[in-house]
This record gives structure tokens, sequence and C-alpha cells, in this order.
């Protein structure tokens, strides 16, 4: 029988190659791993409890909250703020930065978190996820913590990553070298290794959008649409489409199969002028772990990653996923961009 590494191996291997490293981030990727079997366990016998439905209230994001959602979202701050080595979280669920108690044991670290990505699938059974980014403090921890601690660009996250509650739950994630994938065992209760060194296909053949608005996409978006629907791309015939809603779930396929994820802006609802997807809890990781995967995310100009977060919940396009078909997004977006500058 081949031998089976858990995360937990893994992340104390990987913490003896790091000179100075302490065991803080070991500490808080603990406190991770046990809140995604807590959520785990809830999603799995959803349909047997009360904690399907809405709550009533509507988040910051000004959408209404499911109970597994605002489960979840409790969950992670109650278990990550005892980790002992934070010193703030954002969630996506709260409008504003939390700050662990003064009452509590504080670190380096900070945590910005979806709690429960895809939560409108939650009543109809469809895969959905946790999705997490992790940072270092970049001011004395002696003083007040600063907006620019929380308000880091995406290159500058030390780790990221998402927890898929499907068929099986597995563990995605980052740390700068690579990506790895991790199995839930219920057998044991441990995850266990079952994709190391996750590559992206450099080529696509899948995309994944939500149709129903195009009307509402500018013309680029439009002409990237066009491409993987033509047989005069790369492939020589139309990509398949393939598209859940649900932000990780369609992410992890492609990461596996190879294509592309797109959210463009649109003008459906003028609140949401540069789109729906977050920067710091949604596209920030997404966009690390793709990259480390050898895959690429930009906002149709800019790589995400490059992008310096202006608020907490800010917006912006985006286009995720294989090397080759994301560079073509890309390509028309510069050349609409050089077409009107020169007018």
């Amino acid at each position: 029988m081949a031998q089976q590494v858990t995360v937990t191996e893994h992340i104390l291997l990987h913490q003896k190659m790091v000179p100075g490293a302490t065991g803080q981030f070991t500490r808080l990727f603990n406190e991770l791993v046990l809140s995604a079997k807590i959520i785990g366990r809830a999603v799995n016998k959803a349909g047997l409890v009360d904690v399907l439905g809405f709550t009533g209230e509507v988040n910051v994001q000004g959408e209404e909250v499911k109970k597994l959602d605002e489960y979840a979202n409790r969950i992670l701050i109650h278990r990550l703020a005892r980790s002992g080595v934070l010193c703030a979280m954002a969630s996506e669920e709260n409008a504003d930065i939390i700050e662990v108690p003064e009452n509590l044991p504080r670190g380096e670290y900070i945590i910005i978190f979806d709690p429960l990505d895809g939560s409108s699938n939650i009543d109809v059974n469809v895969n959905i996820g946790t999705i997490f980014s992790i940072f270092k403090r970049r001011s004395d921890p002696e003083a007040a913590l600063m907006s620019s601690d929380v308000l880091q660009k995406g290159s500058e996250q030390v780790a990221a990553g998402y927890v898929l509650y499907g068929s099986s739950t597995m563990l995605v994630f980052t740390c700068g070298d690579g990506v790895h994938g991790f199995t839930h065992d219920p057998s044991v209760g441990e995850f266990i290794l079952s994709h190391p060194n996750i590559r992206i296909p450099e080529q696509g053949k899948i995309y994944s959008v939500n149709e129903g608005y195009e009307r509402y996409w500018d013309r680029d978006t439009k002409k990237a649409l066009a491409y993987f629907k033509s047989p005069k791309n790369a492939l020589r015939k139309p990509y398949s489409g393939r598209y859940i809603g649900s932000l990780v779930a369609d992410f992890h396929r492609n990461l596996l199969y190879g294509g592309i994820f797109m959210y463009p802006a649109d003008l459906r609802d003028p609140k949401k002028p540069t789109g729906k997807l977050r920067l710091t809890c949604e596209c920030n990781p997404m966009s690390f772990i793709v990259e480390q995967a050898g895959g690429m995310a930009t906002d149709g100009l800019n790589r995400i990653l490059d992008i310096e977060p202006e608020h907490l919940h800010q917006r912006v396009p985006f286009y995720c996923g294989s090397l080759n078909d994301v560079r073509i997004v890309q390509e028309i977006f510069e050349a609409e961009d050089r077409r009107k500058k020169k007018k």
C-alpha cells in the first residue's frame, strides 16, 4: 500500500524548509483544517437539519444570508481567532475587519475568507466551498493595526487555498511552492495528499461563464466568447461550455482539466459595475493558486495579483485559467485599449 501523507505532515515538512520558521503558520493551518471538517460535516447533513434556507438577514454585499453561510462564518471566526497566531481576519460576510480580541493571544498573520462560496446552490445540493487567503502583517505588531496590513496586493500572499465540499471534501492550497490537493478520508478523519504538484494544462478546452448575461457585457468580453465558440480558435473547434455557478466548483474543474473561467464586468446592476467577484476573498486566492499551477489570471488588462485593493469588498472583472486561454482574452482587451487611446 502506498504511503499516505496527511496535510499536517506536508505542512510540517514545508516548515522545516523555511529558515526561521516558528510553527505559527502550522498552527493556523491546523485550525483551518479543523474548521473545514466541521463545516464539511454540516454540509453533508444539511438536508437533515435546520441549516437550509435563509436567515432573514442581508450581508454587506446586499445578499440574503443562507443559514449554512452564517454557520460557516461563525465557525471560522471562532476557531481562527483562537489559533493564537492571527492579529486580524476579514470575511465576505462582515463589513469591517475583524480584529482578534485583546483577551486572546495574537500573532502576525491575517486571513481573509469567503466562508461558503456558491451558497446560492446550497438548497439544490451543488458543490460549494470555503476560500481563504493568508498574509503577514507589515506594520509594527506593537502598534495599532493599519488598514494597509489587510489591504495588501495579492502578490504578497503567503498562502491561499480552498476547500471543496462535494462528492468528497477536498483541500487545495499553495504556499508559493506549487499547488497540492488533499482529499478527506472520513474513515481516519484526515486530509490525505491525493493530488501532488497540480499543473493546469497550458491549453484548455473548456470555457465557464454565464452566457445569459452576454447582452450586458462589453465588446471585449463578447469577442473573447466568440473566439472560444469559433472553429477558428487554437483547438480548431468550439470549446465545451461548462458553468456551475459556484466559483470553487468551476475553478477546480478547470484547474484539473484545463480551461478558462470568466466573470466579466456587466451593466445589469449599477451597484456592481466591475462585476460580482471580490478581489480580496475570491480573486486574489484563486489567482495565486492558478499562477502557482502554471496558469494566469487577469481583469482583462492587469494581472490580478498586482492590483492594489482600495477597500475590503472591492469587486473586479475576473478571467482565470489555462495560460493560452487567458492570454487570448488579455490580447483582445489590450488591442481594444490601444484602439481607444488612438482616438
